[in-house]
C-alpha cells in the first residue's frame, strides 16, 4: 500500500511539473523597424529606385545592416534608436568609394525624432519598444538629392507598411 501511495505521489509530481513549460520561444517580440519609400517627385504615387544606396547611421562609420548596401531599392527598413528619442542616417546616394579610400556621392541626412513606448511582450520575449508621434525632417541644402520627407503613419507599432516618403 505504501508503494502504491509513492507511486500516486510521483505521478501527481510529474505531471505537475510536466504540465509548466517555460515560454522560452519567443516568436514575435522583435523591435519594429522603419518602413521607408522612395518615391518620384514627379510622380508622387509612384516608387523610384534611388542607386547605390548606403544607409550609414550618423555619427558612426558602420553601414545599417537591416538593408542591402549600394543597391537600387525603392523601399528600405531601417532601426531606430531604443535609448534615444532621435536617430539620423546619412542617405548616400550613387555611393562609392575613391581610390583614397574616400566615400564618394551624393549625402543627405534624415533626421528622426519620436516618442518611445516600452510594450511588455512576454516572458521570453521580454520588452520591444514601439514609437509614438514620429516626425522626419531633413538637413537642408542647396544640393540635397532628396526633395522632402513625409510622414505616412506617425507611428510604429510594425514592420508591414510605410510609415516614411522620401520624395527625390
Amino acid at each position: 500500500m505504501r508503494n502504491r501511495a509513492t507511486c500516486f505521489l510521483f505521478f501527481l509530481l510529474a505531471m505537475g511539473l510536466s504540465s509548466c513549460e517555460k515560454d522560452d520561444i519567443c516568436v514575435e517580440g522583435n523591435t519594429p523597424l522603419l518602413v521607408i519609400d522612395f518615391i518620384n517627385v514627379a510622380a508622387t504615387t509612384q516608387l523610384k529606385n534611388v542607386n547605390d544606396l548606403r544607409v550609414v547611421g550618423l555619427g558612426t562609420t558602420a553601414v545599417v545592416n537591416t538593408t542591402t548596401d549600394r543597391t537600387d531599392v525603392n523601399t528600405i527598413r531601417v532601426p531606430l534608436k531604443t535609448n534615444e528619442d532621435t536617430t539620423s542616417f546619412l542617405l548616400i546616394r550613387n555611393s562609392a568609394t575613391n581610390d583614397a579610400g574616400a566615400e564618394t556621392g551624393d549625402v543627405d541626412t534624415l533626421m528622426l525624432s519620436y516618442e518611445r513606448v516600452e510594450d511588455f511582450t512576454s516572458r521570453a520575449c521580454g520588452f520591444v519598444v514601439n514609437y509614438n508621434n514620429l516626425s522626419a525632417s531633413l538637413v537642408g541644402s542647396a544640393d540635397n538629392w532628396i526633395d522632402r520627407a513625409l510622414v505616412v503613419r506617425a507611428q510604429v507599432i510594425n514592420s508591414d507598411s510605410t510609415h516614411v516618403q522620401i520624395f527625390h
